[in-house]
């Protein structure tokens, strides 16, 4: 196939671009534009992967450029978006801008070139549940600006769907880690601290509860299910099925290191009330009976590998080498 990848230079985008390359696929691969130039993680892709890759600079808020990288693509692999819940609070127009619109502009260009559109959403779009596991017939309930956002972005696509026949669905990962992750999300700032000689993991709330999903069954996912039939006009979950509480986590990766780890609350880390997500336990059943995927990498297994992962690539100031 050949494949337009956006938010390429990303954690889980560059990880999809390398399994799409290495499959065979053509690959087109947006990367946010900067003024340095640089392709986000793509850069770490060996020179002979990188070779195969059709990269372009860009951003998803530009509708005529979007337009004219999706000509001649066969599938649009939608990663591009501002992730951030903390920052979302302080700067929630900007959310709107890159997450609605932007996929408002890819929408839009696929439908005039006849595109199939993999849409990818987040399980934040569910909030605190009534019940669990999440299943996709669970009610939306957006609780921060990102997650209203990703909310909307979800259902304009499916709105396509229904209104112009336009082949979509949307996946939707619950909590993905591994290598390449912004020290941003809860795994990498645990090991950064264990791994910058810490004797203490400082952490906001400790009960919330996620369901952490190693980033190779996600890409894995998102193909299998992003090209299933069975998936077209609706949402598919990605997890799973295993609930972790932070404060469980935070032990898990003190364990990697050989030394006492105390763990502490910090309230400065705590989110907002009526913010925190309480809980969040995937139901995948819906991949895996219709598109015959499911997550086979075990938590502590995934933890060894990112540990391995992060410590490999600490600079001599200790300051592990992120870009989104």
């Amino acid at each position: 196939m050949k494949v337009l990848v956006t938010g390429a230079g990303g954690f889980i985008g560059s990880h999809l671009t390398e399994h799409l390359i290495r499959q065979g696929h053509e690959v087109r691969a947006l990367v946010h534009y900067r003024s340095q130039d640089h392709l986000g993680w793509l850069e770490d892709l060996p020179d002979n992967l990188q070779n195969e890759v059709d990269f372009q600079r860009g951003d998803v808020r530009d509708a005529d450029q979007m337009r004219r990288i999706a000509q001649g693509c066969q599938v649009l692999f939608h990663l591009a978006a501002l992730i951030g819940i903390p920052y979302s609070y302080q700067a929630p127009a900007s959310y709107i801008q890159t997450n609605v619109t932007g996929t408002l502009n890819l929408l839009l260009a696929a439908r005039e070139h006849g595109c199939r559109v993999v849409q990818t959403s987040t399980s934040e779009v569910y909030g605190s549940p009534k019940s669990l596991p999440i299943s996709e017939e669970a009610p939306l309930q957006a609780q921060s600006p990102y997650a209203a956002s990703k909310t909307a972005a979800d259902q304009l696509a499916l709105s396509f769907f229904h209104s112009y026949d336009l082949p979509v669905c949307v996946v939707r990962p619950f909590n993905t880690y591994g290598p390449r992750q912004s020290r941003r999300a809860i795994i990498p700032t645990l090991l950064s601290q264990l791994l910058s000689g810490a004797e203490v993991l400082r952490l906001g709330s400790l009960s919330p509860i996620r369901d952490f999903n190693y980033v190779q069954d996600t890409v894995e996912g998102m193909l299998q299910v992003g090209l299933c039939d069975h998936a077209l006009g609706r949402a598919t979950n990605l997890g799973s099925g295993v609930g972790i509480s932070i404060g469980e986590l935070a032990q898990r990766c003190a364990a990697l290191v050989d030394r006492p780890i105390r763990i502490e609350h910090d309230p400065q880390r705590v989110r907002p009330d009526g913010s925190e997500v309480s809980q969040l336990i995937c139901d995948a059943g819906q991949a895996k009976h219709q598109c015959g995927w499911s997550s086979t990498t075990e938590i502590d297994t995934g933890l060894q590998r990112t540990f391995a992962w992060f410590k490999e690539n600490l600079r001599a100031d200790e300051t592990p080498r992120y870009w989104t």
